[in-house]
């Protein structure tokens, strides 16, 4: 099956938003009195663009998108850290701003892959196997079943890997729940899009893979 356009423009969504999340993620927002990162709005965007590209497309091309992915998010890493070692000039006085915002510590980046590259393939891998088992009905179904497990692991390892040494036992719980019931409130709410995005790559003649 040949790259079509509608798979490209949905891979540099999906690489766009994980990018922005890693830069964003520093911003603690307050969302109805929670306090949460601000990636927390753009991330999910990715799981709803795999549930889109796994229906369309099948597992094996949502899973070559993720892996773009995450060796696009190695690459940024790299750079910023090419940046961040290089001396500043004698007037630039942000070196500590700089770090601040894009110096990430190697423990929440080795964190933040591992959970997107677990999360994301069961997230497409669990969307894939219901679609064949529903023949391809209740999409909105597979759609939050395959959040509920992808962002359930996806919250779980990097809460656990990112935090475990820094807070309690029970804030750790409390910042699970939090975030995974968060992202699969996100989702039910995005179910239209996700529906319409199908409808319309269907309706444009996209071919339709199903893996069994």
């Amino acid at each position: 099956m040949k790259y079509t356009r509608s798979y490209m423009i949905l891979s540099s969504i999906f690489i766009a938003s994980l990018l922005t999340s890693n830069i964003i993620a520093v911003k603690i927002v307050d969302i109805f009195g929670l306090n949460l990162p601000a990636s927390i709005v753009v991330f999910p965007i990715s799981y709803v663009i795999g549930d889109v590209v796994a229906e369309i497309y099948g597992f094996r091309r949502a899973r070559q998108m993720i892996l773009l992915g995450f060796f696009g998010n190695l690459l940024a890493v790299l750079f910023i850290t090419i940046a961040i070692s290089l001396p500043s000039a004698p007037f630039w006085g942000d070196q500590s701003k700089f770090i601040d915002i894009l110096g990430s510590s190697w423990r929440i980046l080795l964190a933040s892959f591992t959970a997107f590259l677990v999360g994301s393939i069961s997230n497409a891998w669990v969307m894939s196997k219901m679609k064949v088992l529903t023949k391809g009905r209740f999409l909105w179904l597979r759609t939050t079943a395959s959040t509920v497990v992808g962002e359930g692991l996806d919250t779980l390892i990097f809460i656990l890997l990112a935090f475990s040494i820094v807070f309690q036992q029970k804030d750790l719980y409390s910042m699970m729940l939090t975030q995974w019931v968060f992202k699969i409130g996100y989702e039910v709410m995005i179910t239209p899009v996700t529906y319409f995005v199908v409808g319309l790559l269907k309706k444009n003649g996209e071919q339709v893979i199903d893996e069994h």
